[in-house]
């Protein structure tokens, strides 16, 4: 071995030979407290909106704002997270966020106008959007290589989780009490993660801390990075609402987000001292697990939205009882996490996750599409179930697989990038199946209209046989109850192309995991004793 492989081997071992001064599963389970909590609350205001809408007197409309402007201030810290722990230190700037996030919780629950609660909103993802990365980077750090499956397990928990039980959790809490808890509950909670991290985390030595004098501000890569992620967040978010590029607002902040981001990658690969090290991404592993988890938090958001939305629309389902469809998927999640984990070091990630993407897909695809309008709660139940569990293999080897090759003082940056990937994969999701619903109803709407012709023997023996059966309920003669029946039959052919929407989109889903098995069949597994390659 070469000197300067020599030198790269013991720099490594010391990283790998530091453990933190308490029990590395006692930290873990400190930082998941924040985890958990933050992405909670990107999905628990969801079913509240309403409330909201009404208790400020605003319009639904106007009250979607409070999900955006969270989405957009979380997108924009996100990737910038390694860079400003590496200003101020770690647990000092995770301290930081993790008040800014509570006191934007508290300001969230006393707000008195739409205008405030959306500026208390937009400090609240300021604090929460660095928790995810800051949290996980600390956890990878606290245990050895060996055991880092069964945290990335644990830390599964949360990020899998907590967006499936957050709207059920948003509507109970609304039933019961008001909107404003979906907030005050992080105030004890943060408080906690505060005492218990100030005790018990610790900066790594090998952990670097750029002095602010020696550090030149890239202005422009943050610029860039800010205005292009929210941007891109406010189209995603808006755009099926304002109909996409048939609108000069969405037009004029896509093409913003489109040349912000083609500049900050330009500008940013070029940087001696980038905000965000793209350079990470020259890893074949990095760069397929930013694929893979953008994947991951396109289908998991996707489904999660879907699903409610089927069931209160078509089968009128109250937003408890949809929201109690989800919890059996994320019982059974909690169940298989730590199996990846223990999995993981002896089969290895690719496996785990083509398997993961197999059983995601065939699941949407056999379980989740044949659903119809008579499908029962049990039903429903099982299928989204089956479907959710299949997470487990994927959310734990695509991060182990991610880091395989990443230098420890390299952490941060790594884990705000991947956690980017989710976020914006999650936000596009949701997007994209809110757009395909509407679009797709009105396709097989005129499809279906196009049966319904005085010609068609069916169609006139439905009319015929609904309208006999108004005249005998009463209250109407032969000609209201006719023209009653002819209501009726649109209003089915509206619920059956409904219907047809969400299995295309289920469909969708089901295939584009099984397209990207061979993806995940290339990522490499780490031969014994190799060493990271970047950065040394």
């Amino acid at each position: 071995m070469s000197a300067r492989g020599a030198e790269i081997a013991t720099e490594a071992d010391l990283r790998d030979a530091w453990r933190p001064r308490v029990n590395p599963w006692i930290v873990t389970m400190t930082v998941m407290i924040t985890t958990f909590m933050e992405v909670l609350d990107g999905t628990i205001a969801n079913v509240a909106l309403p409330h909201i809408a009404s208790g400020l007197a605003v319009s639904i409309d106007e009250s979607t704002w409070v999900i955006t402007s969270y989405l957009v201030s979380n997108a924009i810290v996100l990737p910038l997270s390694g860079w400003f722990a590496s200003l101020f230190g770690r647990k000092r700037f995770y301290m930081a966020c993790v008040v800014v996030f509570t006191a934007g919780s508290l300001l969230c629950g006393v707000a008195t106008s739409i205008g405030w609660l959306v500026f208390f909103r937009v400090l609240q993802g300021v604090g929460g959007g660095a928790l995810q990365p800051t949290s996980q980077a600390i956890l990878v750090e606290s245990h050895p290589r060996r055991n880092q499956g069964m945290a990335m397990a644990a830390y599964g928990m949360g990020v899998v989780v907590a967006p499936i039980v957050g709207p059920t959790l948003g509507g109970w809490i609304t039933d019961n009490y008001t909107w404003r808890w979906i907030f005050f509950i992080n105030i004890p909670v943060g408080a906690i993660a505060l005492l218990l991290t100030s005790a018990l985390v610790d900066d790594p030595p090998y952990f670097i801390r750029k002095s602010l004098r020696a550090l030149r501000i890239d202005y422009i890569g943050l610029g860039l990075l800010g205005v292009g992620l929210g941007t891109l967040q406010v189209v995603l978010d808006k755009g099926q609402r304002e109909d996409w590029f048939e609108s000069n607002f969405i037009t004029v902040f896509a093409l913003a987000a489109g040349v912000c981001l083609a500049g900050a990658i330009f500008w940013e690969w070029r940087r001696r001292d980038p905000v965000v090290d793209i350079h990470l991404l020259k890893d074949r592993n990095f760069l397929l697990a930013n694929i893979l988890m953008f994947t991951l938090g396109f289908v998991l958001y996707s489904s999660t939205v879907l699903v409610p939305i089927f069931l209160q629309t078509l089968l009128g389902y109250t937003a408890l009882m949809s929201g109690l469809v989800l919890t059996p998927g994320a019982i059974l999640t909690l169940v298989l996490l730590p199996v990846s984990g223990f999995l993981l070091p002896r089969v290895g990630p690719r496996w785990l996750v083509a398997l993961g993407l197999l059983w995601g897909g065939l699941s949407l695809i056999f379980l989740l599409a044949p659903l119809n309008l008579q499908v029962d709660f049990n039903t429903v139940l099982i299928a989204r179930g089956i479907q959710t569990g299949g997470l487990a293999f994927l959310f734990v080897p695509i991060n182990a697989a991610a880091f395989i090759n990443i230098p420890r003082e390299k952490m941060s940056n790594a884990t705000g990038i991947i956690n980017l990937a989710r976020n914006i994969g999650g936000s596009a999701g949701v997007s994209f199946v809110t757009t395909m619903i509407a679009r797709r109803s009105q396709f097989h709407q005129s499809v279906l209209v196009d049966h319904l012709t005085p010609y068609n023997p069916d169609v006139q023996a439905f009319i015929q046989g609904a309208g006999q059966a108004m005249f005998a309920r009463g209250g109407a003669d032969s000609q209201l109850a006719a023209q009653q029946a002819q209501g009726i039959s649109y209003l089915v052919v509206q619920q059956q192309a409904g219907m047809l929407a969400f299995i295309d989109n289920f469909w969708l889903l089901g295939v584009i995991f099984l397209a990207l098995i061979p993806l995940a069949l290339a990522l490499k597994r780490p031969g014994r004793g190799e060493q990271p390659r970047l950065g040394a």
